[in-house]
């Protein structure tokens, strides 16, 4: 097993090595809805995504106001398929006001890390930005490895991991 030091850096580490999140909703008729969708994230681990009106994942946002989260490490990148490191993150979802300095930081943002695309989504009228806000989490480094998030500092892990039968579970 990997030192705890090791373990907080690669947690620390995945959401730089990722570029999209999948995206966990619920309609208002209870009815879920699995999707995906490019992200930021700040330094105070708040999660940011930039959503289709039109999409069924940004109408449950915005009814429910709840999303779960997962970043995943690449099957590529993995040593091993069944315990890739990911987080999940449950989160409470709000949308950002167009036309606001914070929109529009966080559309630059969007902008320097996925490029051009972002501008004519920008100007798109169906587009939003939510912010995801982590309040709970989990990190499976690998078999018999999982760590839970410190609700107080998103930033850091609780040690020691979980073990048993369900720690390498998502």
């Amino acid at each position: 097993m990997p030192s705890f030091p090791a373990v907080l850096a690669a947690y620390q580490d995945l959401p730089t090595r990722v570029l999209s999140l999948m995206l966990s909703t619920v309609s208002d008729t209870g009815q879920p809805q699995a999707s995906y969708a490019p992200y930021v994230i700040d330094d105070a681990y708040q999660i940011y995504i930039f959503t289709s009106g039109l999409s069924a994942h940004t109408a449950n946002l915005q009814t429910t106001g709840l999303a779960s989260i997962l970043l995943i490490e690449d099957e590529a990148d993995a040593p091993q398929v069944f315990a890739r490191q990911r987080i999940t993150y449950d989160c409470q979802a709000r949308l950002l006001p167009r036309d606001t300095a914070l929109w529009d930081a966080i559309a630059d943002r969007f902008e320097r890390r996925f490029g051009e695309i972002t501008a004519m989504l920008r100007s798109l009228d169906d587009f939003q930005i939510f912010c995801l806000s982590p309040q709970a989490g989990r990190f499976v480094m690998g078999f018999g490895a999982a760590y839970q998030v410190d609700a107080n500092d998103l930033s850091q892990l609780v040690s020691p991991p979980q073990t048993g039968p369900d720690s390498a579970s998502v």
